[in-house]
């Protein structure tokens, strides 16, 4: 099982102001909305906050809205877009998953939930950090 750091989400009641910023002030890229194929977003399921993303050719910032209610619509107890997180990806998520139940660490899984093409887990560090750890899926 590999895990490799993928990006940093921030999360901004003014998405377009933070990656005005971001790419203004710190020269990053844009990164078009259309490469981050997301889930629709129902009542029960999902995020329908707006979202930007930029990246220094290697990193990713994801800039999204904050939004208090996801955990509660998505039936899960950790909220990614509270108050943001850092995110690893890996080539092995049962491995992964195998390794957090192991060491007892509670997680929350939203599956595809968010994006079409990303098995999304999150859980947090003892300090109480949001961290998600994703695999590519389809």
């Amino acid at each position: 099982m590999k895990l490799e750091f993928h990006h940093v989400n921030y999360v901004s009641k003014d998405v377009d102001k933070m990656h005005d910023f971001y790419t203004r002030v710190l020269g990053l890229g844009d990164v078009p909305q259309e490469n981050f194929p997301r889930t629709e977003a129902t009542g029960d399921r999902g995020f329908n906050g707006k979202i930007r993303f930029a990246t220094d050719g290697q990193m990713q910032f994801h800039l999204a809205e904050r939004d208090l209610t996801v955990a509660f619509k998505n039936g899960q107890v950790i909220n990614p877009v509270d108050r943001g997180h850092i995110a690893f990806r890996t080539d092995d998520l049962a491995a992964f998953l195998a390794i957090l139940d192991e060491q007892g660490i509670p997680y929350s899984d939203y599956g595809t939930a968010f994006a079409k093409e990303w098995h999304q887990v999150f859980f947090q560090d003892p300090e109480g950090n949001v961290i998600e750890v994703h695999q590519q899926v389809g």
